[in-house]
């Protein structure tokens, strides 16, 4: 395709100023041609900044025949509404996580993607990060023999010093983020540890609370116990009550070693053998809301390429609705006080 790919971004918030929109417009292979916010003021200004066209209502933007593929960086609660229209439209999109706030939405958007044609890619950035790619080969070559057990960890002071509404974000208000740091956060690593261990969690057991935020409605700190099918058990830690320096690390106990991933501040993969060599890489940190984080995210390159080339995203709308189905049965598992059977909804 020697054309450029007309992209239209949905949601001008932070995740649209600071990753979408930077990493489109430095791709010579793309043009910026729409965008939409419901708020007149912040939509103008993105498109006077982009040269394109502004719209406060989606449904027009979709309708407008600007765009070939769209990103949907809206509040969790129109996730799918606005992929399921874009998708039905002929239009590739790439959505932000989690995918939906249900599995029914979640499904209602896979056939979509199906019925149309089009590529549907859910923007999980962690797989994307150099040290994560190259600690899924080093497992899944079984050099580090039997996984035992991990833990995973993502935490931060919380979204209202990076959203563009602060403290009058989205963000904490349940009715439009349907969930909070476990959404946030939480999903990113439960797609993470699926990406690296090449296996599905079948039973969690969690304890989700709201203790930071209390000017909010949503959860803020959550604390899983995660078992896969070949009983790998673990941790994952998802919090915005953090008030020092970011955390973002996993560290995965093996037969043959132990491997830390971001858990150094100069090397991003590091394993620990048992037999007390150890091997350090250095392979850039990653992308984070702080300073000296990966620049970008390569999720839109990568998003752009797919569409280009007529590939399979590595994170399709099957594979987000698997790491959704984890932080929904952690929820169950935190309302019901009992551990719960991923994918089956019920009780185990």
């Amino acid at each position: 395709m020697t054309t450029k790919i007309r992209m239209g971004v949905v949601g001008c918030g932070s995740i649209a100023r600071h990753r979408h929109l930077l990493e489109y417009a430095s791709d010579e292979a793309v043009e910026i041609t729409a965008v939409c916010d419901i708020v007149e003021e912040r939509v103008n200004e993105t498109a006077s900044l982009y040269g394109a066209a502004a719209y406060t209502n989606y449904e027009d933007l979709i309708a407008s025949g600007k765009v070939y593929a769209v990103s949907v960086c809206t509040p969790n609660y129109l996730h799918a509404p606005v992929s399921i229209a874009a998708l039905k439209a002929g239009l590739h999109v790439l959505c932000e996580k989690p995918m939906a706030t249900s599995r029914e939405d979640a499904e209602a958007m896979i056939a979509a993607a199906k019925e149309s044609g089009k590529k549907l890619m859910i923007a999980h950035n962690q797989r994307f990060t150099s040290a994560h790619q190259k600690a899924r080969k080093i497992i899944a070559s079984g050099e580090m023999g039997k996984i035992y057990s991990f833990r995973t960890a993502f935490g931060h002071p919380g979204p209202e010093a990076w959203s563009i509404d602060g403290k009058d974000s989205w963000f904490f208000r349940k009715e439009e983020a349907f969930i909070g740091a476990m959404g946030d956060l939480g999903v990113h690593k439960t797609d993470l540890m699926r990406f690296l261990l090449g296996e599905e969690f079948t039973e969690v057991g969690a304890f989700v609370e709201t203790s930071a935020k209390t000017f909010g409605d949503v959860d803020d700190n959550a604390v899983c116990i995660l078992k896969t099918a070949s009983g790998i058990l673990g941790t994952l830690t998802a919090s915005w009550s953090y008030t020092g320096k970011e955390d973002n690390s996993t560290i995965i106990y093996c037969e043959n070693g132990i491997i830390r991933l971001e858990d150094d501040p100069q090397y991003s993969l590091i394993i620990q053998y048992s037999n007390k060599e150890t091997a350090k890489f250095e392979l850039g940190q990653i992308q984070s809301n702080e300073e000296g984080g990966q620049v970008s995210s390569g999720v839109m390159k990568y998003f752009i390429n797919c569409i280009q080339e007529d590939q399979e995203p590595l994170v399709t709308g099957e594979e987000g609705m698997k790491s959704l189905e984890v932080i929904l049965a952690a929820l169950e598992s935190g309302k019901t006080k009992k551990i719960v059977a991923i994918n089956q909804g019920v009780t185990a």
